[in-house]
C-alpha cells in the first residue's frame, strides 16, 4: 500500500433526535434529523476514524441503524 488514501464521505444513520449536547459529540460530522432518526454525514479519515465514531454511538448508547459510504464526489479521484 502507497500513501494515504483520502477522507472518504459516510452517512451514518441512529434513531431518535440528537440534542445539542449530542451532536457536539461529533464535531466533525453535520448532523441533520430526517423524520425520526438523525443522520450524521462527512468524511472520515480512515478506519480507524470510523471507528471511533462508532465507538462513540455506542458509548452514548445510541441505536446504529445504518452506515453508507458515500460515492466520491465529483472531480475527485477515488485512489
Amino acid at each position: 500500500m502507497t500513501g494515504r488514501q483520502p477522507p472518504v464521505n459516510y452517512e451514518i444513520r441512529v434513531r431518535g433526535h440528537l440534542g445539542a449536547t449530542m451532536r457536539h459529540a461529533f464535531p466533525a460530522l453535520g448532523v441533520q434529523t430526517q423524520g425520526q432518526d438523525t443522520l450524521l454525514r462527512g468524511a472520515v479519515a480512515d478506519q480507524a476514524a470510523l471507528h471511533g465514531v462508532l465507538a462513540q454511538i455506542e458509548a452514548l448508547r445510541l441505536e446504529l441503524l445504518e452506515v453508507r459510504r458515500l460515492p466520491c464526489e465529483p472531480g475527485r479521484s477515488a485512489r
